[in-house]
């Protein structure tokens, strides 16, 4: 990584902090991702973005701070980012998912929190990320209760926006949602002193369109088999994309995708043709949690899909282009958003549905279950998921864990006691 202490200083992050947390990265990173064999040439990129993870990006953040610009800090696949770029402003994903920033968010989270949780509240506390020091505002919503008390408690650091979503999928919803979003952008119009208009909105509705579309891509060519891409590196594109710039992370996967298509067109693959093909579903996988993915690739797995935040919750849907006025372009956020199943809405039927679909899509052989520790919602609905599958002829394996690595040699043996079992049938 480049020289960029002055800029970490001048944000007011704690040096020495953050060196503790830079020295680990690479050595976790390399052994995760650099030892991986017969990857694509292209993946150099994403490599390049994790190596400067808190150098470029934050320095381009910063220099639109420097133009006037403002910068705002999201946590959830439900926030609307057009109306942020349509403000002229920048989203930036912020959630976090290192066990590094845990004990700080315990300082004012209860234990039994998820993890999740701590590490977002913990980044911001320990002044050791430069994203959330860069953030004007942030952007929060009520997707589950830990984090509506844990916006709360960020108020008291930072300016904090909470959409409030719908928690049901009944006809009101789509108007209650475009209420919302109306309100997000009368506040970001405020904040930024510019004004949304149908034209600014409908470029950055086909802006993040164009992203979505080349993850679209992404994971279409993870049907192939053999796979052409390691189920870690699709999963470090998807969590990239959250913070990455919107235009240049489409150029660049996208130029990925045709080595990709390539690869398929050769039938060459990351894993043999046999290898058990894995579906993740359940709760999001922030950035650099790459713990569930490494433990399935390094024991002869092939993961090719998540039914994830991280994953194909965040880009499935595309949004109505053909809009011309503000109210339908709200509308059609609405729309699109809402098509999204996380485990907040009741019912969730929806969700029951896309494990199966993308099942067949992805001719996978076996399912993981994933729950981050002390996440109620997703635990909960687990039963209801274990319970549709058992009359499949899917294997579903449930894991519950967190950040850490003390589990990582206990859920390696359950997790290949479910590949052998899978390779017996």
């Amino acid at each position: 990584m480049a020289d960029y202490r002055q800029m970490w200083a001048d944000l007011g992050m704690n040096l020495e902090r953050h060196d503790l947390l830079c020295d680990a990265l690479p050595d976790a990173y390399t052994e995760t991702y650099l030892s991986q064999k017969n990857r694509a040439a292209n993946m150099d990129y994403y490599d390049f973005v994790v190596a400067e993870i808190h150098g470029v990006r934050p320095a381009e953040l910063l220099a639109h701070k420097q133009q006037g610009g403002k910068v705002f800090g999201t946590f959830c696949v439900y926030v609307p980012d057009e109306v942020i770029f349509a403000a002229g402003a920048i989203a930036t994903g912020l959630c976090g998912g290192s066990q590094f920033w845990v004990p700080a968010g315990e300082t004012v989270l209860p234990a039994n929190t998820c993890p999740l949780i701590k590490a977002s509240v913990g980044a911001r506390l320990d002044r050791t990320c430069p994203f959330f020091r860069l953030a004007d505002m942030f952007i929060g919503e009520t997707t589950c209760d830990g984090k509506k008390k844990a916006w709360e408690i960020l108020a008291e650091d930072v300016p904090i926006h909470v959409i409030d979503l719908p928690q049901t999928k009944q006809t009101y919803a789509v108007e209650h949602f475009s209420a919302e979003i109306r309100r997000l952008c009368r506040l970001v119009a405020e904040f930024t002193g510019n004004e949304i208009t149908p034209e600014s909105l409908g470029e950055s509705i086909k802006l993040l369109n164009c992203k979505r579309r080349a993850l679209q891509r992404l994971y279409a060519a993870r049907k192939a088999r053999p796979v052409p891409i390691s189920g870690k590196d699709a999963l470090l594109i998807t969590q990239i994309a959250f913070y990455d710039d919107p235009a240049r992370f489409s150029q660049m996967t996208d130029k990925l995708c045709t080595e990709l298509e390539d690869r398929i067109t050769r039938q060459e693959g990351v894993f043999p043709a046999t290898a058990p093909r894995i579906m993740i579903t359940g709760t999001p996988m922030a950035i650099p949690n790459w713990k569930i993915h490494d433990i399935l690739e390094t024991s002869g797995a092939a993961v090719v899909v998540e039914e994830l935040c991280t994953g194909t919750r965040y880009f499935e849907h595309l949004t109505d282009e053909t809009a011309t006025t503000l109210e339908g372009q709200i509308k059609a956020l609405a729309e699109r958003y809402l098509k999204t199943n996380c485990a907040c809405f009741t019912p969730n039927q929806g969700r029951i549905e896309d494990i199966f679909r993308l099942a067949r899509e992805y001719r996978v052989d076996g399912i993981v279950d994933l729950n981050l520790q002390f996440c109620g919602l997703y635990a909960t609905e687990g039963y209801l998921v274990r319970k549709a599958l058992s009359g499949s002829q899917i294997p579903v394996l449930h894991i519950e864990t967190d950040y850490s690595t003390q589990d990582t040699e206990q859920i390696r043996t359950r997790v290949q006691a479910f590949l052998e079992m899978i390779s017996s049938r």
